[in-house]
Formats: structure tokens, sequence, C-alpha cells
């Protein structure tokens, strides 16, 4: 490849970086999957021939999307879907400016999946416990079970993520669940978490 063809290709490449890591991040999950799915992105674009390619962004993009089937496809077949929380991590908004909209997102789909795959306590000890370190004794007061309970249901929740079970949620439980959620993980706003988990333990029992 000439040096011209090159600075091309490279241009045209970081012109959609940004968009090809919110393709992956939204898939995966994790920044550092993501960041490894643009490389390899980026891998098979230098090794193409773009002569035979009319719109750079349009193979960029379904590349990375196919990338990112595999990559999914891969960790269930080896069932580390759930290897880890489950929940997105937080990016840093300022090393990326598409970030806080892709984190945003990312959230979005958390919580309907939470709706769609868990039970109210198993949704309440998943989250509190997961994505806030809260201890079993803590969590066994708030949904009003025992400190063994409170084990077995994060587990539950653990394998019930990993499934394709869907139960109907609607908009309006999905927006409640993410303002409180956003509220504990930005402002501290545990007592509103805590909140919505007990009425929705309540109400389920």
């Amino acid at each position: 490849m000439s040096k011209d063809a090159l600075d091309q290709a490279t241009a045209a490449f970081l012109a959609v970086r940004d968009r090809l890591f919110g393709i992956a991040f939204r898939s995966l999950h994790n920044c550092a999957e993501a960041e490894d799915i643009v490389q390899e992105a980026w891998l098979r674009w230098q090794l193409c021939d773009h002569t035979a390619v009319k719109d750079p962004q349009a193979f960029l993009a379904t590349t990375t999307k196919r990338l990112c089937i595999n990559a999914t496809q891969s960790a269930r077949a080896r069932r580390e879907t759930c290897s880890g929380p489950w929940l997105p991590e937080q990016v840093d908004a300022r090393a990326d400016p598409l970030s806080g909209v892709e984190q945003a997102e990312a959230l979005e789909l958390a919580t309907r999946r939470l709706l769609e795959r868990l039970s109210a306590t198993e949704r309440a000890a998943y989250v509190l416990r997961e994505a806030f370190g809260y201890s079993y004794t803590e969590i066994s007061v708030i949904v009003r079970v025992t400190e063994s309970n409170a084990r077995q249901l994060v587990s539950r929740a653990r394998k019930h993520l990993a499934t394709e079970r869907r139960e109907p949620a609607t908009r309006a439980a999905q927006e409640r669940l993410l303002r409180a959620f956003s509220g504990a993980a930005q402002a501290g706003d545990m007592a509103t978490l805590e909140n919505v988990f007990a009425e929705d333990v309540a109400l389920a029992a």
C-alpha cells in the first residue's frame, strides 16, 4: 500500500473511530473489550482491498458489529457471559466526548434487562451487591429475607441474567429504576434507590 493510500485509509478510520467504539461498547458493556474490537476492526481495515470498498464508514461499522457478535457468541459458548459484574462499567466522559452518551445508552439497556430477567428481590439484591458493594446483611434488611437467602438471590440473579428469558417491562418502570440508579451512582442518593427496591419487593409480595 502506498503512503498516500495508507494516509487515506487511516483518515477514513479515524473519522469513524468514536462511532465504532460506541457500537462495540453498546454490545459488550466493557471499555477494554470495546477497544479490542476497534483495534481488530482497524487491522481488518488495513488488510482489505480499499479499492473495492465503496463506503468505508458502512464497511467499518458492519465489521465492528460482526466482531461484537462473534465476541458475544464466544463468551456465551464458554459460559463467561456473567463472569464479572453485569452492570456496565463507568467511563470517563472527559477522555471521550461520546462516552457520556454511550454510558447513558448502556444504562438504559441494563435497567431494561434487569426488569425483564430478574424478580424484584433478585434485582434489588443483585444491584445493591454488584453495583454498590452492599453486604449481605444490609441486603437482607432491605429485601426482608435472611442473609443466606440474600446470597441465594444474588447467585440466582447472575444465572438468570445469562439466560434469554423475557418478562414485559413498562417504560415507566424502566425510567423509575434508571433515575434511582443514576442518582445513587452519580450523587450518592442511596436512600431513593433503597426505597424503590423496597417498594418493588413489597408490591411483588
